[in-house]
């Protein structure tokens, strides 16, 4: 197994919690949220823009098409925020121990345009990775093998040099497809052991047992 030279890291559930059900719950009866998700495709809503659509337009529009939900839905405009939190300070640590120890960092993440800029302003640390593939600005999304080949063709590494770590099985194993080490993230325990086996860090740094 080749050793990493570029560590990439999800935002949502890597980084930072996302859990819009979660924040919807807070609001509003949990047999009306789960109406309300049954009814309109919330997470399709937001794929349009992850792939660079505009943020406000695309929700208020669907706002407008659901008005037995529209003050609901607007929260995912109004309160993104709330819906993205809190951060992951193991992740976030285990980020600061690579730098430290020489490793090149990166965000590869599905989201918009301007929900990453909102993320950025609460959240500093994702300005501190030296490469961010924000699927907003490159106008495709994982699982999608576009988004894959654009990483690459940046960082000029082979495949087998990346080292990535997703929430999601289907991320995952598009990433596999192109040859890439991977992890599915589960929680940040899990990606301390990976990213010690891989000599990236000690198993001290990272904070687990011998």
């Amino acid at each position: 197994m080749q050793k990493p030279e570029l560590v990439l890291f999800d935002i949502g559930n890597v980084l930072i919690e996302w859990h819009p059900e979660r924040y919807f719950d807070r609001i509003m009866p949990k047999v009306a949220r789960e109406r309300l998700f049954a009814s309109v495709d919330l997470h399709a809503m937001n794929d349009l823009i992850d792939r660079g659509g505009d943020f406000r337009k695309i929700i208020y529009d669907t706002a407008e098409q659901h008005p037995e939900y529209r003050d609901y839905i607007v929260h995912w405009h109004d309160n993104w925020l709330d819906l993205a939190t809190p951060a992951i300070d193991r992740s976030i640590a285990l980020s600061r121990i690579l730098r430290a120890n020489g490793v090149a960092t990166g965000i590869l993440s599905n989201i918009g345009k301007e929900t990453y800029t909102l993320a950025a302003s609460r959240y500093p640390f994702l300005t501190e990775f030296e490469r961010h593939y924000i699927s907003g600005h490159m106008g495709v999304i994982k699982p999608e093998a576009d988004i894959f080949q654009m990483v690459e063709a940046d960082c000029g590494l082979p495949a087998d040099r990346l080292l990535f770590a997703d929430d999601r099985p289907d991320n995952i194993a598009a990433a596999d497809l192109r040859g890439w080490q991977t992890h599915l993230f589960e929680d940040a325990e899990g990606w301390a052991e990976t990213l010690a086996s891989h000599g990236l860090m000690t198993r001290q740094q990272a904070g687990i047992g011998n």
